[in-house]
């Protein structure tokens, strides 16, 4: 049954997910982790299709930190085929369905090939102008703000720009995607109330939303709830609210 828009509700323009849950969404069912990582693909399809009939115009969904990394090889290892194999297959949806795809994260670590299709899907998705979807992988917001860093300090060292005159426009400008808005809604599954290195620049005046639903779980009903929770809260941004309600 196709989505409703909520009646004359503020949607997010740009919303974030922390996907959590999925090994333990396995595990409650006696199911080895993987199952719930491959479940989890399926929730990616239905939020990617409520957020682009609700008007969401960028959706950035955490995949894969660069924390990641530490978890046993072989879930590592299965991760990684799950990506390829799940991005192969969704590529030419996502071209059909007017879905722009961008990887965020330093994608220097995957295989060549993997790399490849990745570069491959972005070119092939490249002229969609629907909805934005940003997968981060081999992300962590740490690592953004670092390299951000260091792109200023080669400017510096090249007598571009002094070091007292940058300023926080400069530092957005070098991150991983500054050329879309910061997020207005960031969402985590799965009962953790924490970010965890995700968009920490980009994350300064996000409004937060936790729930302890599992990812595979999560859905319309779940989503609609936070943009409706989202809906009900006034945006400051460092003034105070009679100044906002004017």
């Amino acid at each position: 049954m196709p989505s409703r828009k909520t009646s004359r509700e503020r949607i997010p323009e740009h919303v974030a997910i922390i996907m959590d849950g999925n090994g333990r969404w396995a595990q409650n069912r006696g199911k080895p982790r993987h199952a719930g990582h491959r479940a989890g693909v399926e929730t990616v399809r239905e939020v990617m299709e409520v957020c682009g009939q609700q008007g969401v115009r960028i959706l950035t969904l955490f995949a894969f930190s660069s924390e990641n990394w530490r978890r046993p090889k072989t879930e590592v290892k299965m991760l990684m085929e799950l990506f390829f194999t799940a991005l192969n297959r969704e590529v030419r949806r996502m071209k059909k369905r007017n879905v722009r795809l961008r990887i965020i994260g330093d994608i220097s670590a995957f295989s060549n090939k993997l790399q490849k299709l990745i570069r491959d899907s972005e070119r092939l998705t490249a002229d969609n102008d629907g909805l934005l979807l940003q997968v981060a992988a081999n992300y962590g917001g740490r690592w953004d703000i670092t390299q951000a860093a260091r792109k200023l300090a080669a400017r510096a060292v090249a007598g571009e720009l002094r070091p007292e005159d940058i300023t926080e426009e400069d530092m957005a400008a070098s991150l991983s995607f500054p050329d879309v808005p910061d997020p207005d809604l960031f969402i985590r599954t799965g009962g953790e109330m924490r970010i965890s290195n995700f968009l920490l620049w980009q994350c300064a005046y996000t409004e937060l939303w936790f729930c302890d639903t599992l990812w595979p779980d999560f859905g319309e009903r779940e989503l609609l709830e936070a943009f409706h929770d989202y809906a009900g809260r006034q945006r400051r941004f460092g003034r105070i609210a009679e100044q906002v309600e004017e």
